[in-house]
Order: C-alpha cells, then structure tokens, then sequence
C-alpha cells in the first residue's frame, strides 16, 4: 500500500516553519502498515501543486495534502484539487454550520471569506475540524484516495486520528498488518553507548528496536508487527524487559511522557517538594515543571537568579565563592540549590548555571559549559556537562533536561528525603 505526502505551502519553502505535520504522518503511516514513498512540498501555486498531484496519482494510492485550506485568496488546495479530478466544489451546509458555530463560540461575527472554507470537491466527504474552521476531505476516485487535511498541527493531528485512521482501518482492514509500537526514553547516556548494550536486540527483524538521537535525550522504537494486538503486546513487554535489563537507570521515561513528568510523578508519590534556582535556564526548568497539572502539589515556587547581585542577596550565595569559582561553578550551582532550598522551605532545590552563548565563553569556561545541582536536607550534589553546537535555545533545553534528570536519580534512585 503505497502513500505519498504533498505540503502545500510557500513558508514551508521557504524554511519559515518547520514541516512538522509530514514528520508526524510518516511515523504514523508506517505504524498503520502503509508505505511511504515521498514527501513532496509545495508552495502556494495550483499550477505546481496540480503537476505534484498529477506525479503522485501515477505512483501512489494514497494521496495525502495537509495545508492551503484558509479562507484567504492564496489558500488553494481544495480549488486544485477539484481542478484535478475535473470535478466542482460545492456548499457542504453541515460544514458551513460548524464553522459559524465556531465564530459563534469565540464570540466574533463570521467573515464572509470563511465560506469558501465549506467548500466540498463533488463526491467526497467532509472531515469535522472541532479545532478550527477548516474541514478536511476524504474523496475516493478509480482506486485512489485523497485525503485534505489542515496544516496547524493541533488541528490536523487529531482529524487524522479520529476519522482518517478508522477510515483506513475500514478500507484496508483485510491488507493492513497490526503493527504496534513502543518507545523508550534515555537519559545520560550517547546514541552508540546505548545501542553498544542492545546490539544484539537491534539486529533482531520482529519486534525491532532501532534507536533515535533527540535533543534532549535519546529513543528506542520498539515495533512489533503481528496478527493480534494481544501478540503484539506480548511481544513489546518481553523486548522492552530486555531494554530495560541492559539499559537500566537511563530509562526514564515510556512513550509520550516528558522528564517533568516523571519528576512530577515521583516527587508526588514519595510527598516531597521541590523549588528551582536558574541563570542561564532563565526560568525553563520552573516553566517545564508547572507545564504538569498538578504540579502544585510539589512545585514550591522558583528564583531566576541571572546576575551575581540576586545569587548573593536573593539566594544567599556567598561573594567569596562568586569571587573565588566564578558563577559557572559547581561551587555556586550547589549554593544556589541549597539557598533556593531553604528560602522556599521546600524537600529539593535544584539549580543550573552555565553560559548559553554565543558570547562569553572563554578557554577554561567555554560556550556550553553548564553545572546542575540538587540539595536536600542531608546532601548536595552537581553534575557538570559540556554541549556543544545547537545554539542558546538548544543548550537552555539541554540544561533543563539535566536537571530535572539529576532531581529523577536523587528521587528515585537514591531515596533522597
């Protein structure tokens, strides 16, 4: 079962937003048994998105578009569309209602120009789109199908979910395998450490694990195609103790769940609390933290403490430690972490210093260079890590998974309290 992507939009071109929305798909194609072959991208012009669809009609039988379905004059996927099958576009009333409902609901009159969004190719069927005002499309035509969806990721993903993934389950029920997927998260450990200890496990055809390099950690895709979920489960439990067993403490985390997630979760379960002293994270640490429902229950509260005035005055960091190790120190990282600890009242202070860049970085603290720290009522601890390349943004992130990793390990794996 082959399947083509087509992107329609200029900004994607031109590298002005990420295509975030064809990276989802194709992971999402190959969970569901479905090949594909191509991702093509397309600016916002129907002579050229109508020769994409002419070369993705000769090779594949899945044609998926996400993008151009605004109300605006240069939103043109479904007009081309329609060009294409040499068909019209007609009033689609249920859509059109479900679009003044939107308005309604936002409390803003309907602009005219959103109309042409309800719009239908003769012959296919409406998507619902609950998070915006632009319905998707279903249309199947001599043995193929196109599918229209949105380009805003939040309202694209879940129309594919709820109605285009049971559509291909009902249309393709008897051809598609099951094919069920798993993904284990590591911290503190490189791409090829890690696949080092599996190596065994990654050559294996069914279930496979193939590792993943991200940002801030690192993933193991466990996938296992079978006839039955229940075997397909049976299979991803026994390969995943395997994972664990040669991985041990760099797991943290399973599938969708983020680090502060599971910080959040242990600190809960054990009743402690914590509290975040930044400078170069600038906040992201407290930010990542409370982004938890619930994180009330232990997020005490944080203190950005970016020049060497407020590390001193806020957080009690002592001046000769400032003077003597500098404020990208572990000397200081661990002060900060007992200060924000013992201003706040909470169990935990964690804290991070570092140098973010692109400036200010010298031979002995370059660019990258950053110290995490954890204290409790009976220690104190710091990790020190150097990255390098991906810019202020990427390090600010690093950082932050760091130390919200060392706050998981104090927690969990030494029972601090």
């Amino acid at each position: 079962m082959e399947a083509e992507i087509i992107s329609v939009g200029t900004e994607l071109l031109l590298g002005q937003i990420a295509n975030t929305d064809a990276q989802y798909l194709g992971v999402r194609l190959a969970e569901l048994g479905i090949d594909l072959h191509r991702v093509v991208t397309v600016g916002d012009n129907a002579k050229r998105l109508h020769s994409a669809l002419e070369a993705a009609w000769g090779r594949a039988r899945i044609i998926i578009l996400t993008g151009g379905l605004g109300p605006t004059q240069d939103d043109l996927t479904k007009e081309t569309v329609a060009a294409f099958l040499g068909v019209d576009l007609v009033m689609d009333e249920e859509s059109l209602n479900d679009i003044k409902g939107y308005f309604e609901r936002v409390g803003r009159p309907m602009p005219p120009a959103n109309a042409k969004q309800a719009l239908m190719p003769t012959g296919g069927e409406a998507l619902p789109n609950p998070n915006g005002t632009a319905p998707g499309v279903w249309v199947e035509k001599d043995g193929h199908i196109l599918v229209v969806l949105p380009g805003p990721p939040f309202e694209m993903k879940p129309m594919f979910e709820n109605d285009v993934v049971p559509r291909f389950h009902a249309r393709f029920r008897s051809k598609l395998p099951l094919i069920k997927s798993r993904v284990l998260k590591l911290y503190g450990i490189g791409e090829s450490h890690a696949e080092q200890l599996v190596s065994d496990l990654v050559q294996q055809s069914n279930p496979t694990l193939a590792p993943y390099a991200k940002e801030t950690e690192i993933q193991f895709r466990l996938t296992a195609k079978t006839e039955t979920e229940e075997e397909a489960e049976k299979l991803l439990d026994e390969l995943e103790a395997k994972g664990r067993e040669r991985l041990g403490e760099y797991v943290f985390a399973v599938d969708n769940e983020t680090m502060q997630e599971v910080v959040g979760r242990h600190l809960s379960d054990r009743g402690l609390t914590v509290a975040t002293a930044e400078s170069c994270t600038g906040g992201l640490v407290a930010d990542w933290l409370t982004d938890v429902p619930g994180s009330t229950k232990y997020f005490r509260g944080g203190v950005v403490a970016y020049s060497e005035a407020v590390k001193e005055k806020v957080l009690g960091v002592r001046r000769s430690l400032l003077a003597q190790f500098g404020t990208v120190s572990s000397e200081v990282a661990e002060a900060m972490a007992q200060g924000v600890r013992i201003l706040t009242g909470a169990d935990l202070g964690v804290a991070v210093t570092g140098l973010a860049g692109p400036d200010g970085g010298t031979v002995e603290k370059p660019v990258g260079l950053v110290y995490v720290a954890v204290s409790s009522t009976t220690a104190t601890k710091s990790e020190r890590y150097q990255w390098r390349g991906g810019g202020r943004q990427v390090i600010k992130r690093r950082a932050a998974q760091a130390a919200l990793n060392l706050v998981r390990k104090e927690v969990v794996g030494r029972g601090i309290s």
